[in-house]
Parts: structure tokens; sequence; C-alpha cells
């Protein structure tokens, strides 16, 4: 296997990690890209852009990483709270009048984020050319009850979570999300990270698709525990249903889904843009910064935390962002980011000063620990000594 790219001295054992993926793990295409304190410091691609082995990954190769999409969305939740556009304590209801039927017009913009906001499931589940829809999405949202008082507990809004960030972003600024990340975010940056693929870049994009675990390393092989096993087998689960919200699930090589704005589960990226945003959330990059201090603390702050009504483990949430901790270890306590269900991952470590995108086009059955993303952030912790 050719690894392509380079990694500055003393990051050597990244390179080793990733081609470890290739040679144990069954990865056939994936990318790695490590920022520290602004400046790129990994930089990898190795196989092919598609998972049924066409076309060489190129430098510039982008593939969907699902559930990573949502530390994008909810940077533009804290990026206009910070420019003083939403207010983060003010009920949903004040942006979004509609969304206070049926008992959820105590809550709050910040339960959003958090997962605190007791909708991550819809009684009638919508297709996924009704879920593309916005308006129709948002009226499904707002017409259902929560399944537990809101602000309560939490629970992992899989889906929804594109409707409830989408909507708040829409009715503050008139735009849809994946636009506003295409300005606010993207553009400033020079990323390669759309909500929305414009047609134009759809050639960048691999397909995607499951990845078998290779005989011999059935030692690697992801194995959920009873209790979380079950709740996905369990088609009336809480589990089941959040991720069900779309039902049929969506084809992810289906240019129709790709070009929808999803930003729970349908941004596509470079791991080099992945790292890069995150490295602007925790830093400045080439002169841009996305997150005041202030806003980078709030981002991290634990908000939710204990047994998760969706994904059955404990989990840790600050607004947006998965948090350092058993269900999805990152580089250090400090650490906030995004697994992508299977597969992606996209983090920041403030105080090393590292920030870090994997992006893959084979996805496992892990959830938000992937095996091979673990083993590249092993190899970052090693590197820093």
């Amino acid at each position: 296997m050719d690894v392509n790219g380079a990694v500055a001295e003393g990051f050597e054992p990244v390179r080793e990690a990733f081609l470890g993926n290739f040679e144990t793990m069954g990865e056939r295409g994936a990318a790695v890209a490590v920022y520290r304190n602004g400046r790129k410091v990994v930089d990898l691609w190795a196989g092919t852009r598609d998972i049924d082995g066409t076309h060489p990954w190129e430098r510039d190769t982008a593939q969907i990483v699902r559930s990573a999409t949502k530390g994008v969305a909810a940077a533009v939740l804290l990026m206009l709270a910070e420019r003083g556009e939403l207010d983060l304590d003010a009920p949903v209801g004040r942006y979004w009048p509609e969304f206070k039927a049926q008992g959820k017009e105590h809550t709050l913009v910040r339960h959003v984020p958090a997962h605190r906001a007791g909708v991550p499931a819809l009684d009638l589940p919508l297709t996924p050319a009704e879920a593309a829809d916005p308006d129709l999405a948002a009226a499904a949202l707002a017409a259902q009850p929560p399944l537990w008082e809101p602000g309560t507990d939490h629970g992992y809004h899989a889906q929804t979570y594109s409707w409830l960030t989408g909507e708040l972003v829409r009715r503050v600024t008139g735009r849809d999300i994946g636009a506003w990340i295409a300005a606010e975010i993207a553009r400033p940056l020079g990323l390669d990270l759309w909500v929305g693929l414009p047609g134009a870049e759809a050639h960048r994009v691999g397909r995607v698709g499951p990845l078998e675990v290779p005989a011999q390393a059935g030692a690697l092989r992801t194995r959920p525990k009873r209790a979380v096993a079950d709740a996905y087998a369990d088609p009336d689960s809480l589990t089941r249903r959040a991720f069900a919200a779309i039902t049929p699930l969506p084809d992810e090589n289906d240019p129709a889904y790709r070009a929808a704005v999803l930003p729970a589960s349908n941004g596509i990226a470079t791991a080099d843009s992945l790292a890069r945003f995150y490295a602007a959330l925790a830093g400045e990059v080439d002169g841009v910064r996305l997150f005041a201090p202030r806003t980078l603390e709030h981002a991290r702050a634990e908000a939710s935390a204990g047994p998760d009504r969706v994904l059955v483990v404990g989990t840790r949430f600050g607004l947006g962002y998965m948090l350092h901790g058993g269900a999805s270890p990152l580089l250090a306590p400090g650490s906030f980011g995004h697994p992508g269900r299977g597969g992606a991952l996209g983090f920041a470590d403030p105080e090393s000063g590292i920030a870090f995108g994997y992006v893959t086009n084979g996805f496992r059955q892990s959830v938000t620990a992937d095996p091979r993303a673990q083993a590249l952030v092993r190899a970052v912790r090693v590197s820093l000594g």
C-alpha cells in the first residue's frame, strides 16, 4: 500500500498507524490530517476513492462524514450567539413560534446542541425526500410531542438534529444552514466542506459503503455491549426510532441525498478541511479564528452526561460536541469534537494545540469509537510524547 502525503518530524507514528489500518483493519480508502497550533503536521491519504475499488484517492478527495457534520452545525449556533443574533438561554419558540406546540414551550436553544430537547424521534418518520424539504421537516418536528420534559435528560438526536439546528438558523438569518456554513466558515478558511454538495464538486466525492473486517482482524471487531446490541435490534426502541427518523435509510451515494442540507448527517469534507475547521475553533489558522475564547469554553463545557436515552451507553456532550470519555475517546480530557457513525472523526484539543480530521469510504459497525480512528488518535498521543 502506497501512502501519499507527508508528516512533520516527530509525527511518524501517525503514518505507521495509518498504514496499519490498511494492513490489519481492511481500510479501502482514507485520509487523515492533523494541525498543531494552526500548522499542518500530518497530511496523508491512500487507497481508492470508492469503496468498490475504482479511482485512486487524491489529495482533494472528499467523503461523506455522517454525524461528524454535527460539530460544524453546532459551530453555527455558537457563532450566531457570539454575534448576538441568537440567545442560547432563550426558548426555541422565540425564534420558531410553531415549535412551542405539544409542551415544548420551555425548550431552550441550548437544549438543542446538548441533545436535551426531548425530540430525538418522530412518531411518523420522514422519507428521504421529505427530510430534504425544510418546510415539511420543520413542521413535522414542531408537531412532535417531546419524549421527555425538555432540559431534564439527554438522548442523542441522531437525525432530528438536522431540523432543529437548520430551522433555528433559517429563522434567525434567513439562510439555510448549508449556505451559512459556506459563506461564514468554509470560504474564510478555504475549506472543502459542504452541507449540501454543489453539483460542480460531485466528481471529487467517493462512493461509500460498509467495510468488512478481515478474518485475521477478528480481535479488532467491534463488539457492542449486550444492552446496546439489543437496543439496535429492537424496532420499537428509542435507539432504533431515533436513527429511523428518516425511513427508509437514505442511499448515501445518491446525488439527491448529498445535495440535501441535513446538518446531522450528510456533510462532505476532506480530512484536511475537517482538521482545519477544528484548528480554527481552538485557535487561529492563517489569520482566521471562528470562536472567541469564551465561546470555545461554552462549546466544551459539559452540558449533558450520563446514560444516554438513545445511545444507551454513558455519553458526555458540550454544546454540540462530544467530550472525551468512554463512549467517545478523544485525545485528552479537554478535547471536544464529533465522530461520524462507523468512521469519520474530527476534534480539537486546545491544551495541546492539536486539531484532527479523519475520513474514510468504508463504514464499520461502531457508533462513536471507530477502531481505525482510535488507532490514529493513539498515534498522535505517542507523537506528542
